[in-house]
């Protein structure tokens, strides 16, 4: 039986959002199929072996009951060589430091195959500016926006804001570069309002991107695959807030509806779904991912937003909810996700 890492916390601020995920994940594995082998990462980096209960996991509590059960029994829970605990890693970690590309590395160090995307990929995936910079290449339709560095910003703000205003017109939303869950993300209408954006924005990350704001609906789509990907069906968000941002994706109990299948027409689906698998060759991307898009209301115009190659799993999330609807039920997308793992790993190695 094949000994099933799953990796989640981690020093990202998206820390609780990998915590529902990986309950979730942890609930749908298949136990006939995989032996779970849970590791919880703090918030501080520690790396803890846990086996004790998954309800645990989601309120934070797990770590107590893993740095009790490390000091009662050192021997069995101490972490010293982690390809002698797990023979896969899926890593369900959200944001900086699982997300983007720093964990695939470590695997592919250690020599253990893994699910989802690789180093190059997951890092440019989670880094937008990179992304849009790629896709705008290809001629890929995207929005307009312009890059704001944390340098110029502390020391040319003025420069930053009069350059902003004028490639772009308000409302804008401010996002730090490598960031998910809409963690950091700031909708403004004036100059003052930017600026305190840019800052908060800044907080996070020292890559910021601004991006004009587009009347439009939230389109979204499940990619599986390695070097032959499918998309899933297009699904619809309509977010309860303004926009959706964190407290609209995790803590709005059932108010932002997801609409599966999205109220489109099929030949914009059909669109939606080409442009996703493009993107997400672009990216040499692998295994899975969620590729997000604009639809604008008035014109139907298509514009490609970003890629999450670790997309949210939660009970709320898209992606397991459009590969539902695509006939996928949860443990048989796990077992999908291994499965990729383990070709591209057997292709890289030639084995």
């Amino acid at each position: 039986m094949i000994k099933l890492g799953i990796i989640f916390g981690g020093r990202s601020r998206e820390y609780k959002v990998s915590l529902m995920s990986a309950t979730s994940v942890i609930n749908a594995v298949d136990r006939d199929r995989y032996e779970v082998v849970m590791i919880g990462i703090t918030e501080e980096g520690e790396w803890l072996l846990y086996d004790g209960p998954v309800d645990k996991i989601e309120d934070g509590s797990w770590q107590d009951i893993a740095k009790e059960a490390l000091a009662n029994d050192p021997e069995k829970y101490r972490l010293t060589n982690l390809k002698e605990h797990i023979d896969f890693a899926l890593p369900i970690l959200h944001g900086p430091y699982g997300e983007d590309g720093t964990i695939q590395g470590l695997f592919e160090m250690m020599d253990i195959p893994y699910g989802g995307c690789g180093v190059t990929s997951s890092a440019l995936a989670m880094d937008k500016i990179f992304a849009k910079t790629i896709f705008g290449h290809a001629g890929l339709p995207q929005g307009p926006y312009v890059a704001v560095m944390l340098e110029e910003l502390l020391h040319h703000q003025d420069e930053v804001v009069n350059k902003i205003e004028e490639e772009i017109l308000y409302p804008v939303f401010v996002k730090p570069s490598n960031m998910g869950s809409s963690v950091g993300i700031s909708k403004v209408y004036d100059r003052d309002e930017l600026i305190k954006a840019l800052k908060l924005a800044s907080t996070y990350d020292r890559r910021i991107i601004v991006e004009q704001g587009i009347e439009c609906r939230e389109i979204e789509v499940a990619i599986l695959g390695n070097d032959y990907p499918e998309a899933s069906a297009v699904g619809e968000i309509i977010p309860a807030a303004e926009f959706y941002d964190y407290r609209s994706k995790y803590c709005d109990e059932g108010r932002t509806k997801l609409c599966i299948p999205a109220d489109i027409p099929p030949k914009i689906a059909e669109e939606v779904r080409d442009i996703a698998i493009k993107a997400y060759t672009l990216l040499d991307c692998c295994g899975f991912a969620r590729v997000d898009f604009f639809l604008e209301k008035e014109t139907e115009k298509i514009y490609i937003n970003e890629i999450n190659t670790i997309p949210g799993f939660t009970r709320f999330s898209m992606f397991p909810l459009l590969w539902q609807h695509s006939g996928l039920v949860y443990p048989d997308l796990i077992e999908r996700i291994v499965m990729l793992g383990y070709e591209r790993y057997n292709v890289k190695n030639r084995r």
